[in-house]
């Protein structure tokens, strides 16, 4: 890629090359093009030694780095960084580095933030992406405190909140995420029973049909009751065709799509604004399901919404 500032790209130095070949004196087409001498030689050089290959730009990136860090060192940084998860502040003095090599260092390794590891092991967290839509969803239950009418402590103040929530219960929003696209789906339910974990796949599998996503291979859930025992759960994935995984037993990280769903959904949700009411909060999930899926970048996805990758705009799946 062309940098941003640069006066020629492919086409002009093409360009450049064909009025040389015609005859015309390098000087004078430097000239008309607004670049220097020297650049226009350098094209036309490249061009008689490489053809139009020459032509094309070439990596910035040095052929060698000869100050670079020892790999003994940089294995050190690692080292420590997954043993006693010192950041580059403390690593830097005790290896005798400045903190923004051990930055550095542990950027190009993947280690630079925390998030990156298991905090037990300390080994790196693989990540993965199903190559399909479909192929894999994400299905977890998330327990919400319901909101007494009038507001909790958010609109009465704490002392006042505490007063109005006894007894008020909980919510169950049952989410399903696909793994490939991200694409979510969500309900609210008074209980997380087999009937209910059931009855929601179903309309979620509806819901991604809907959607341009025809069939549901997997599910990935957790180790509760209902996925694990439950003859409903079980009919509901025949019905789809699809089979039922189970995350290891104490590793959330392997539902983590869904888990990472869950926190956007508080942040973006849930807790984004003091409601008066559970009404008022769960009118205001259908909102914002559609800005996740339709209108809310992704980082995952280069910055667009699930639904590019449903699309299928750039070709990303067959």
């Amino acid at each position: 890629m062309s940098h941003r500032n640069a006066r020629l790209t492919v086409h002009g130095r093409r360009l450049l090359v064909e009025r040389v070949r015609a005859g015309r004196p390098v000087a004078h087409v430097a000239a008309e093009m607004g670049i220097s001498r020297v650049t226009a030689h350098k094209w036309v050089r490249r061009w008689r030694a490489e053809g139009e290959q020459g032509l094309r730009d070439r990596s910035s990136w040095p052929r060698t780095t000869p100050h670079r860090t020892p790999a003994a060192t940089e294995a050190r940084v690692c080292r420590l960084r997954q043993d006693r998860k010192l950041g580059s502040a403390r690593l830097g003095p005790i290896l005798g580095l400045p903190a923004s090599t051990t930055h550095r260092i542990l950027t190009r390794h993947g280690l630079n933030r925390l998030a990156f590891l298991d905090r037990p092991t300390g080994q790196v967290i693989r990540r993965y992406e199903r190559d399909r839509p479909g192929e894999l969803i994400h299905v977890d239950v998330k327990k919400l405190g319901r909101i007494p009418d009038g507001g909790g402590h958010k609109v009465l103040g704490r002392q006042a909140g505490r007063l109005t929530r006894s007894g008020m219960g909980f919510d169950y929003i049952h989410s399903a995420v696909d793994d490939h696209t991200r694409l979510a789906y969500s309900e609210i339910h008074s209980d997380e029973k087999a009937a209910t974990c059931a009855d929601f796949l179903r309309r979620a599998a509806a819901f991604f049909t809907a959607h341009g996503i025809s069939r549901i291979e997997r599910v990935l859930t957790d180790n509760a009751w209902p996925y694990r025992r439950s003859f409903a759960w079980q009919q509901a994935l025949a019905d789809l065709d699809a089979t039922g995984k189970l995350t290891r037993p104490y590793r959330p990280q392997t539902n983590g799509k869904v888990e990472r769903f869950n926190r956007t959904l508080l942040d973006e949700w849930a807790y984004l604004r003091p409601y008066t009411s559970n009404d008022e909060r769960t009118a205001a999930l259908a909102d914002f399901l559609h800005t996740y899926n339709h209108h809310r970048c992704h980082t995952a996805l280069g910055g667009h919404p699930p639904i590019s990758r449903v699309n299928n705009a750039a070709g990303q799946y067959t």
